[in-house]
């Protein structure tokens, strides 16, 4: 998608965080609709009264099958990005971790898988479009401190690229986003450099536009991604040891 100016884009997890600057960004960048996507659409209520009928709030939980199908009911998207997701603090020997774990693969996985099958045609019948997948470095490094959500984010990686060697005949650019900490309610607990999400966001949509297909938005995100295929073993000794709750 070489311009995103004068389409229309779906954000789930709109209300908040990375969503919200999703929706901020895309307007300032000129598409002409966002189908802003949350369990509760009171929380978008001033993001719909302040931009003159370009936000429609969506009711959209992606773990419920009868929310994603009345979003793809929308025919005009063309941007779809799936960034709803949760996060529990819990490593896998921690108490509650099945059940946590559970909850992160309906989300993380399961509502990205759910909610990209929804639209797959919808992108094809409008040119191909793009899919945006929000994971994590936590993709590609366990952080043992969240165990359960780096395997959850571990599959939106496999998933994503599954969907671009899958989609690739309709048109449709899947991109997979791997940030780290960001500045959001998400990553409070966490006693680490973060990144605006207004800069994340802004890094991923140049890198949708410039035809990138892999992006790490943020400085942490780029040097532990380098130092990953440097060294893998040792930087996950290195992020066990220094990435924990404050």
């Amino acid at each position: 998608m070489s311009k995103i100016e004068g389409k229309a884009a779906l954000v789930t997890g709109a209300n908040r965080g990375i969503g919200r600057a999703f929706v901020e960004e895309l307007l300032s960048r000129g598409v002409a609709k966002v189908y802003a996507g949350a369990r509760n659409t009171d929380n978008l209520k001033d993001l719909v009264a302040e931009n003159g009928g370009k936000v429609v709030a969506l009711k959209l939980d992606v773990t419920n099958a009868e929310d994603i199908s009345a979003a793809a009911a929308n025919k005009d998207v063309a941007l779809v990005v799936n960034n709803a997701g949760t996060a529990g603090f819990s490593s896998f020997t921690t108490p509650g971790a099945d059940e946590r774990g559970r909850l992160e693969m309906e989300t993380n996985f399961f509502g990205t898988l759910n909610v990209s099958q929804a639209f797959a045609p919808v992108l094809k019948e409008n040119g191909g479009g793009a899919i945006i997948n929000i994971g994590s470095i936590a993709s590609h490094i366990n952080f043992p401190v969240l165990g359960t959500y780096s395997a959850s984010k571990a599959a939106v990686h496999s998933l994503t690229q599954g969907l671009r060697a899958e989609l690739a005949g309709q048109g449709t650019q899947v991109v997979g986003v791997y940030p780290g900490p960001v500045d959001t309610d998400m990553a409070e607990q966490f006693d680490a450099d973060k990144t605006a999400p207004q800069e994340v966001v802004r890094q991923i949509l140049d890198a949708l536009e410039n035809g990138e297909e892999n992006v790490f938005p943020d400085p942490t995100s780029t040097q532990l991604y380098e130092q990953f295929l440097a060294a893998p073993d040792a930087t996950a000794k290195f992020v066990g040891q220094t990435y924990l709750p404050g």
